[in-house]
């Protein structure tokens, strides 16, 4: 891993990309025909983000891959109001318990995992891989990989119509924390908005059609409105490329 990782960033992005995809799908098909929501899959999440932090560690990357603190002004980024907006979408038609109560552990344990991973690849490996060629070639590949790669979540059984709206804003709030991120240098905001999102997933109560698009505009809105207020308002921390 560290000889591809040396001779080629990107490459090295694209594996661990493909390598998560390809082992979550099957750990989520595993789990459902075991008859336990995530059983397969939050140990695996936990021993995926262990070994993501140690190996980022040990390579002394943390602050490379936004695995520090942030390094903005808070009051410039409006003190983060618009990502609470964000994280709350999936409680706004109402809440119950979809699940038992361990398979409610689990999920909202894998869901953590996720948004760590997905942060780190996505965010980190890829964006900053991407950065070396072109700054807003990155940002634009970043964000649409990131909303177009929720297309498998067809191979689980998700609804062709609630997969291709969450392609949609994925790629919005892909592209917002892709800008906290540049900005910031920390991809602890993303992280947190992201996992939480997930996690209360499993508390969400079902919408209509006209709902869950009225959801995926007002996302989408709010994530575009708040990354362009952050690009003309926020100063980058320079020494992203290093």
């Amino acid at each position: 891993m560290n000889r591809l990782y040396k001779k080629n960033e990107l490459m090295f992005s694209l594996v661990w990309i493909a390598v998560y995809v390809v082992l979550f799908s099957f750990s989520d098909s595993l789990s459902i025909s075991l008859g336990i929501e995530k059983i397969v899959t939050a140990p695996l999440g936990v021993l995926f983000v262990v070994f993501l932090w140690c190996w980022i560690k040990k390579q002394d990357l943390l602050e490379k891959y936004g695995l520090c603190s942030f390094k903005g002004d808070v009051k410039k980024y409006l003190y983060f109001i618009p990502l609470a907006l964000i994280v709350t979408c999936n409680l706004w038609n109402g809440v119950t318990l979809n699940l038992s109560v361990a398979e409610t552990s689990l999920y909202i344990l894998s869901m953590l995992c996720v948004g760590f991973i997905e942060e780190v690849i996505f965010r980190g490996f890829l964006f900053k891989a991407l950065c070396i060629e072109n700054l807003k070639r990155a940002i634009l590949i970043s964000s649409i990989t990131f909303g177009v790669g929720h297309v498998v979540n067809l191979l689980n059984g998700a609804e062709v119509f609630l997969t291709v709206l969450q392609m949609g804003y994925a790629t919005a709030i892909g592209f917002l924390f892709t800008i906290i991120f540049y900005k910031g240098k920390s991809l602890f905001p993303c992280i947190i908005v992201h996992s939480i999102f997930n996690a209360l997933s499993v508390f969400a109560v079902e919408g209509s059609h006209v709902f869950n698009i009225i959801t995926a505009i007002v996302l989408s809105a709010i994530s575009i409105g708040y990354a362009v207020w952050l690009m003309k308002k926020a100063e980058p921390i320079y020494g992203l490329n290093s």
